[in-house]
């Protein structure tokens, strides 16, 4: 299998292939060094985790990553703790940044399987995508142009990647949805001020403030659309932060630092329907745009790998293609089910310019903390089926 993308999908699936004894070589256009150090999510459900440690994979996640059973709205500078383990089964989140997923998976495949990646690569190029010879064309750092003949071809290089679009025009059908809003996504080096993660309802728009590490924190702000990182110099960043994450009669304090990151987040959603054509199948974000809210992506780009490196082993093994004619459709009920519940929480924290929805997802959030009927839905959707 000729694998495009080591990102967390990529690495995952030649791990699982690689453990399963089937040949794959994966394309990526950065450097270990870049990939293994480029911040990103920072969320696992359970569910990822089991995977991940069945296959031998999870390590040092077990060992370094916190567990989380609760988060906390903030509404008008009042908490409203929500314990979602209790209400589902126990279950928790873990907290382990993404570039710490990729470096355990690189380790694994290359250092420890002797997986087979190709770095800083370009001008890569599907070929035959539809025929009986898919194949995979690429430019080496040297400069030297190499060809791979494949039996399928996996393409896990996110959204802008050529995956996607080597797939000729109409043969998939793609949905997309702006949902009205952007975030200002600021990353700082600056213990976490809370021990749960915070979503904090303001009349000036939503801030979040999410952990990452025990010295490193992620914060976002809704800002307007078409805004942009000149306008939000560092010290307008922190007075935001501090008036909208705010509690009344509360000692609780922000905690600064200095600032590594900052990006406007164009919150989109976006799905490929199927997400495969002939021998090609898409993973994560080259099949499927999420927003952050829900930290769902990482998830289902981990729940994409694991099903199609169970098809592609039950082919190997038995000549079975089963799976390989239903990797899509499993995929998709989970990519549109997280949808759905992103969609839910983007409504329920967001201001919007029309008063009558503002006051609609006031209510619906109203709903989730005095229900335990509605903090059900929310605990089971929110760490993970």
């Amino acid at each position: 299998m000729g694998i495009v993308g080591a990102g967390p999908a990529g690495l995952t699936l030649g791990n699982l292939l690689r453990e399963a004894g089937i040949p794959c070589v994966v394309l990526e256009r950065n450097t270990r060094e870049h990939i293994e150090n480029r911040p990103r999510a920072g969320v696992l459900e359970h569910r990822a985790v089991r995977m991940l440690t069945a296959h031998g994979l999870a390590d040092r996640l077990l060992q370094e990553a916190d567990r989380h059973g609760a988060c906390e709205f903030r509404v008008d500078g009042v908490a409203h703790e929500v314990d979602y383990s209790t209400l589902y089964d126990g279950q928790t989140h873990y907290i382990y940044p993404q570039q710490e997923v990729v470096r355990d998976l690189v380790r694994h495949y290359v250092d420890e399987r002797g997986g087979d990646v190709r770095w800083s690569v370009s001008d890569v190029e599907l070929h035959d995508v539809e025929g009986p010879e898919p194949a995979l064309t690429w430019t080496n750092a040297d400069g030297t142009r190499e060809r791979l003949k494949c039996s399928f071809l996996a393409g896990a290089d996110g959204f802008h990647g050529v995956a996607r679009r080597s797939i000729p025009p109409g043969a998939v059908q793609e949905f997309s949805h702006q949902h009205g809003i952007e975030w200002l996504s600021i990353l700082a080096e600056a213990p976490p001020s809370t021990h749960k993660v915070i979503y904090a309802l303001h009349p000036d728009g939503f801030a979040g403030h999410m952990l990452r590490s025990s010295t490193v924190s992620r914060y976002y702000l809704q800002v307007p659309v078409d805004d942009t990182v000149d306008n939000w110099p560092d010290e307008r960043v922190w007075t935001e932060l501090h008036k909208r994450l705010a509690l009344k009669d509360s000692d609780w304090k922000l905690t600064e630092g200095r600032i590594t990151e900052k990006r406007i987040l164009d919150m989109r959603s976006h799905v490929v329907e199927p997400m495969n054509h002939g021998n090609l199948y898409l993973l994560g974000d080259a099949a499927h745009i999420i927003t952050p809210v829900g930290a769902k992506g990482m998830n289902l780009a981990l729940h994409d790998a694991e099903v199609l490196a169970a098809a592609v082993t039950a082919y190997h093994r038995t000549g079975d293609d089963s799976g390989l004619r239903s990797y899509s459709d499993v995929c998709l009920r989970r990519v549109w089910r997280a949808q759905e519940f992103s969609q839910w929480m983007v409504f329920m924290i967001h201001r919007s310019p029309e008063p009558f929805l503002s006051r609609l997802g006031q209510a619906r959030l109203e709903h989730l903390i005095g229900s335990r009927s509605s903090a059900g839905y929310f605990a089971q959707n929110y760490v993970g089926p």
